[in-house]
């Protein structure tokens, strides 16, 4: 993709961005007021990102407070949702402090909590503790998948190649071609991820080597939702009935694509830092979801 391709698929608004994936398979989008709560729906949760515990720098000094800032702002949600999934990079370097303070913030969560690991939770032991810490009893490798509300999730974890690109692997892409095998063409399909499964910006890594395989799984489905985190910022992409919506994090943004020499933290007033991270809500109806963005400030 070109660079102005990617400036008119970014949102990093106070008010946010709202998606609405309809059946007809187009996605649009709208501001939405800053805080406002979903509407009863079928099933609805909320995908938080990056929180990258144990970080501390100019960027955002105090991680563990807009962590709790966004578990504030979903605890208080007029409707509580299903779960909330996290996407990755809880942690910022694998250390097992950071692990015990990012399960005690996340622990005040008002719903249950599902994860996947980011390259930062893998850091030294291939995942190990963060298994141990937010892992499932059966999902041993990391990677899973549940059915609910008409809906199936698919959890994957595409981060074993530490901040080059991201890697599915053999194995993880036989257990998803298994997994989606008895699923019918019409059955919504929501995917999580950590690195964008497309080519967003394979300059600076963000994309995922063999992502290409698991998408050509999925194309056959009529609608595709995939949700990542990684890059800190809010991205829109279409690939036929696939779309994609990467999240802000609760962390700190990362710079847009191709406009600066590297990724890395990206350092603002306090109150625009508020405005630039955050968390999304993901309202499912009869197979169509709503995703709205909520900024911290």
């Amino acid at each position: 993709m070109r660079r102005s391709d990617f400036l008119e698929h970014v949102g990093w608004t106070g008010a946010g961005i709202l998606f609405t994936l309809g059946s007809s398979g187009l996605l649009e989008s709208r501001a939405v007021a800053a805080g406002a709560a979903p509407n009863a729906a079928t099933l609805s949760f909320v995908q938080i990102s990056d929180s990258h515990i144990g970080f501390s720098a100019a960027a955002n000094p105090d991680v563990a407070g807009t962590l709790k800032q966004t578990i504030d702002g979903i605890n208080a949600l007029d409707v509580q949702p299903a779960f909330v999934m996290h996407t990755g990079d809880v942690t910022h370097l694998a250390k097992p402090a950071q692990f015990d303070q990012a399960k005690q913030i996340l622990s005040t969560l008002r719903a249950p909590l599902i994860a996947v690991p980011g390259e930062h939770d893998v850091i030294g032991d291939n995942g190990k503790g963060f298994l141990g810490m937010f892992g499932r009893r059966d999902a041993p490798d990391g990677w899973f998948s549940f059915d609910q509300g008409g809906v199936h999730f698919v959890a994957l974890v595409n981060v074993f190649n530490f901040e080059t690109m991201g890697l599915l692997g053999q194995p993880q892409l036989d257990w998803l071609q298994k997994d989606l095998a008895g699923q019918k063409t019409d059955t919504p399909i929501v995917v999580f991820g950590h690195v964008p499964l497309y080519a967003l910006y394979p300059e600076w890594g963000w994309t995922t080597e063999d992502g290409g395989k698991a998408l050509t799984m999925l194309r056959r489905f009529s609608r595709v939702t995939v949700l990542n985190g990684h890059i800190h910022q809010v991205i829109e992409h279409a690939d036929g009935h696939i779309r994609f919506a990467t999240a802000a994090a609760t962390a700190y943004p990362q710079p847009v694509p191709g406009t600066a020499p590297k990724p890395g933290p990206v350092t603002l007033p306090h109150d625009k830092l508020l405005a630039a991270i955050g968390y999304r809500t993901v309202d499912l109806r009869q197979g169509m979801a709503t995703l709205a963005q909520h900024a911290l400030g």
